[in-house]
């Protein structure tokens, strides 16, 4: 039995310096986008839907399980790199930084968590996930760096940038988990369908 895994990232979210980013939820363009993603019938046929704990993974993930009548499954291991060393911080710089923690992977940046370190956890945290029998059609709702880093892995590529999903957010790669191989790379949730018509059962 062939089992898919798509990776999808939580699109744009409500940015507010007061809140802790784990804690924000997604803007109003955001939502539309989700949204409009549950509307082009892709997600039909998604038969377990897994998510960070983070509010905006949590928020995107609830908005596809109401439609498709999933139940999700939160794990708290599966959140973005951690960044707390830090906090907010603003575009260009958070970018700056953003780019030292994928081309350093094994130091913390500004202590932020290892790039390697935060490899380790999310796959461990599919692995652990995955290991239990149900589901064949499987979306996890989470983050765009520690995404890009179990890319990566399932593709067995060294951790680089060059990998991460454009800005925005809303990304969507699929991978063979019964292969591990990554059957396509990052893709607008916009665009997935026309990539995966035959997975979506639009075909």
């Amino acid at each position: 039995m062939t089992r898919t895994l798509h990776y999808l990232t939580h699109p744009q979210v409500r940015i507010d310096p007061a809140v802790p980013v784990p804690r924000w939820g997604l803007s109003d363009v955001g939502r539309a986008r989700v949204e409009a993603f549950v509307a082009s019938g892709w997600c039909a046929g998604i038969d377990r839907i897994l998510s960070s704990d983070e509010a905006k993974a949590v928020e995107t993930a609830e908005l596809i399980a109401a439609a498709e009548g999933v139940l999700i499954e939160v794990d708290g291991f599966m959140h973005e790199n951690d960044r707390s060393a830090t906090g907010f911080l603003p575009p260009a710089e958070f970018e700056t930084v953003a780019d030292q923690f994928f081309a350093r992977p094994e130091e913390s940046v500004r202590g932020w968590e290892r790039a390697v370190d935060a490899q380790a956890r999310i796959v461990a945290a599919v692995e652990r996930a995955l290991a239990l029998p149900h589901g064949r059609r499987i979306l996890m709702v989470g983050h765009g760096a520690v995404g890009t880093l179990l890319a990566c892995h399932i593709a067995g590529r060294p951790i680089d940038r060059a990998h991460d999903q454009p800005a925005g957010g809303g990304h969507v790669f699929t991978a063979d988990w019964t292969a591990r191989r990554l059957v396509h790379p990052w893709v607008p949730m916009e665009r997935v369908v026309d990539v995966e018509p035959a997975v979506a059962g639009l075909a």
